[in-house]
């Protein structure tokens, strides 16, 4: 009942605002020509407050539609004709006034250079892959990256296993502003959960990257583009937003900035506050001989989540030169949390034997994650250029986890030993610590008008060092097992050298041609015994091709290739064992192999709609979280596993509609034919099916400073590797007040409206699993018992030289129409 009020609140507020006038007019100049691009702004009188805005059409005709009765200014300003403003009073009774024509004219003397923008769509096709736009969002401010991210079209967040999925595939590359966040994909989830959103400018979800990225990542790259700081002088801004679901949450964020002529200095503070909640059920049968026969299982989790994380950005640029900029930056991620799991479960081993399974599993993890970086850019002149990038990140990992269990037939006593897994006390560890150095230089030049070259190296030096292991409570003793126990120590050099020739073939053809090379050594040992785990030395070329053909103005058709690679990460391959329940450790495979992907893509591109078909075959996919049995079939090992060959057709539509100039959509389609093989499981099996994922957005504009934004998204049912993955569907809601004076802007946001947000996961459906295993696992997260409210806060301040105040006051106007 509370959700239904809640939509039906939503629907309400957005109709009170509704306002009935239409304000329509004409503009020229004084000879009579139509002023096209012409800013429209309509002011109130009091306090030459904004109330709304538009730009006059080719024909110079305007409209500004649902106005309210009252006094208004209209304001009329366009580069190189003088600002003019016009009376407007409004009863309420008229559905639509006309103003007339308006003639501006021409401004005498020296013009200062202003950059005219335009309004950018949400979703934009590229031949490489999609970019989203979310600076202007509604939704956007307020949130966490990973929750922006997870309503961009095309992107899955597995919640339960700390996992991202583009267009249906794992292997996904997460950069911030072209760098690659270098830390394990589980902590990446978690770095972008406290990561504020309030700075993101736009999102590339790139399928087919070229040759200057990184080839690692057989589904593509995700960059996280930052919004950056264009204001002379000093600025800043500061946010805060405090929240609820079942849990309390909050978020604060600060930035300060000073710029002149010759340096930039910059920085950032964010911290989050986080406290969720969520429930498993599971419903498992399986025959497993070493507890007697078959057994079925019925469980219930209930996991309360404590989070804090800090992120801090230091940086300077100095420009000594007209064409060299030196810069250096520090960043440091910080996370704590705790976790309390507490389990119910109920074991029945046929034909009359009841087991009883309590455990209360508390951990607490802390990550700490700093990086410095330093470069340096050298223009000769817009068509050549030189770079030179070096970063250097140190990540560190601890774990520990206090297990209290108890597992005992009908009658009270434990079945089988306390050994290991079964006794009734347990600690687990785990430290991690991850060095890495990378070296990069590229160099471009436009050798003609239409010729183009770009080439580049890159060094990259990784050292991994980990220690884990459970130890038992066995005969009042603290004991720890080989099989339990993991001291690994892995290091990695990765060479990469690319060129990419960009062509204009023609007047309405070009071509862009790419390789990259890239050599990577890697060596993983146990540093306690000295044995070797893994050696491996691959050497391969990455080829890219971009076609583009404009077949008319506004509409344009490409064509691409890509290859790319995902090798196994650290957890992948090393061979630890983590705790799940009595019968079943989470471990890695070392035999896993790296996963091969050659993508081909053709597209078809207008000024606001895009369609595109991507034919992608993997060799070697990776699939994680599979089950098989232990060698000595005791136990559920749970590990990622190589899928042989793995096929995918993928459509992606993206479809823009304007109602009116106040109530915007937009709407994408991501989906198609999946194929592939698994041969890990006791009986090997094929399966074909088709996926899909759909997402809308839909944007108001309200009169007195107010906008609203509904947005959505439906994940199909999916399958990876012998799990099947239920499908579930998503329904945010926002609105946003632009405060008078320059205050700031408040904005109120619920997600998950209607609490939908369950992940239901299915094992042995497709065929015969380890234990010939079948069962049903049921998440619900925080939002299925309550929407997750959001209040947020936010206020920008700058300071500009007083020569450039009434230009930089009418630009702050402009934008807040024609945004960037």
């Amino acid at each position: 009942m509370i959700r239904v009020l809640l939509i039906i609140s939503c629907w309400l507020c957005f109709a009170s605002l509704h306002a009935q006038t239409n304000v329509s007019g004409s503009i020229t100049t004084t000879n009579g020509q139509p002023a096209a691009a012409v800013n429209v702004l309509l002011l109130n009188t009091k306090d030459s407050a904004f109330i709304k805005g538009t730009i006059s059409d080719p024909s110079g005709a305007f409209l500004l539609s649902g106005i309210t009765a009252g006094e208004y200014l209209l304001r009329f300003s366009m580069v190189g004709y003088r600002t003019m403003y016009s009376f407007l009073q409004i009863t309420g009774t008229d559905r639509t006034i006309h103003t007339g024509i308006h003639r501006l004219e021409a401004e005498e003397g020296e013009l200062e250079t202003i950059v005219i923008r335009s309004e950018k769509l949400l979703y934009q096709q590229k031949p490489e892959g999609i970019i989203v736009n979310v600076a202007d969002n509604v939704l956007t401010r307020g949130s966490t990256a990973l929750e922006v991210l997870t309503r961009s079209p095309g992107v899955t967040i597995d919640q339960r296993n700390n996992n991202i999925y583009l267009n249906g595939k794992s292997g996904v590359t997460v950069m911030m502003d072209g760098k690659a966040v270098r830390m394990p994909v589980e902590q990446v989830v978690v770095f972008l959960n406290g990561m504020s959103a309030n700075d993101i400018d736009k999102i590339e979800l790139l399928s087919m990257p070229p040759a200057g990225y990184d080839a690692d990542g057989s589904a593509g790259v995700i960059n996280i583009q930052l919004r950056k700081n264009k204001k002379k002088g000093t600025s800043g801004s500061g946010s805060f937003t405090t929240g609820y679901g079942k849990r309390e949450k909050f978020m604060g964020s600060a930035t300060l900035n000073h710029a002149s002529e010759k340096i930039n200095i910059y920085s950032s503070l964010t911290y989050s506050y986080n406290r969720t909640y969520s429930e498993m059920f599971i419903a498992s049968g399986q025959h497993m001989p070493f507890m007697g026969g078959d057994v079925y299982m019925t469980a219930e989790d209930t996991s309360r989540v404590f989070r804090t994380s800090r992120d801090i950005v230091l940086g300077m640029d100095i420009m000594p030169g007209k064409n060299m900029t030196l810069g250096a930056n520090v960043t440091n991620n910080a996370s704590k949390g705790s976790a309390l799991t507490v389990t119910d479960a109920e074991y029945n081993v046929l034909p009359d034997s009841l087991l009883s399974f309590r455990s209360r599993n508390h951990n607490i993890n802390r990550w700490n994650n700093s990086m410095v970086a330093v470069f340096l850019e050298k223009k000769w002149s817009d068509a050549q250029k030189f770079n030179f990038n070096t970063d250097y990140l140190i990540f560190s990992n601890k774990l520990s986890a206090d297990v209290g269990s108890s597992f005992t037939d009908k009658h009270g006593n434990k079945p089988g030993t306390d050994e290991m897994l079964f006794a009734p006390m347990q600690k687990g560890f785990a430290d991690t610590r991850i060095k890495v150095a990378v070296f990069t230089a590229s160099y471009s030049n436009r050798l003609s008008e239409k010729l183009k070259i770009e080439t580049g190296v890159k060094t990259s030096v990784t050292r991994n060092k980990s220690v884990s292991g459970i130890q038992s409570f066995v005969n009042e003793n603290w004991v720890e097992s080989e099989q339990t126990s993991n001291n690994i120590l892995m290091k990695e050099q990765v060479y990469a050298a690319y060129t990419s020739l960009t062509a204009a073939v023609s007047s309405t053809i070009q071509a862009v041609i790419g390789v990259r090379y890239e050599y990577s050594d890697t060596h993983m040992d146990n540093a306690a015994t000295g044995e070797k785990i893994t050696a491996r030395h691959l050497g391969k070329l990455f080829p890219n091709i971009f076609l583009s053909k404009k077949i008319q103005p506004g509409i344009e058709l490409q064509l691409s290739y890509t290859r790319r690679i995902s090798r196994p990460s650290y957890n992948d391959l090393a061979s630890y064992v983590g705790y799940s329940d009595p019968t079943a450790v989470y471990t890695g495979n070392p035999l896993l192999k790296p996963t091969i992907t050659d993508n081909l893509k053709v597209g078809l591109s207008t000024k606001k709609y895009s369609l595109s078909l991507l034919y992608s075959k993997d060799h070697n996919a990776i699939s994680r979280f599979q089950i098989t049995e232990s060698p000595n079939k005791e136990m559920l090992f749970i590990s990622p596993q190589n899928l042989p060959k793995q096929v995918f057709l993928t459509m992606q539509l993206m479809v823009p509609v304007a109602v009116n100039e106040w109530w915007k959509m937009h709407y994408s389609f991501t989906g198609g034919l999946r194929h592939y093989e698994v041969n890990h499981t006791k009986q090997p099996f094929t399966k074909s099916y088709f996926g899909y994922s759909t997402n809308f957005n839909q944007q108001l504009i309200l009169p007195a400073g107010f906008s609203a934004e509904i947005s959505g998204w439906y994940n199909s049912r999916s399958f990876d590797g012998s799990k099947r993955l239920g499908g579930f569907f998503i329904l945010n809601a926002g609105i946003k007040k632009e405060l008078k004076k320059n205050a700031g802007v408040l904005q109120l946001t619920a997600s998950d409206i209607l609490g939908r947000e369950r992940y239901f996961i299915n094992y042995g459906t497709l065929t015969e699993e380890a234990f010939s295993i079948r069962n049903t696992v049921d998440v619900r997260t925080e939002s299925t018992v309550f929407p997750i409210i959001k209040l947020s806060y936010s206020r920008s301040f700058g300071a500009v030289k007083k020569e450039n105040k009434q230009r930089n006051t009418t630009q702050e106007e402009s934008s807040r129409v024609i945004r960037e």
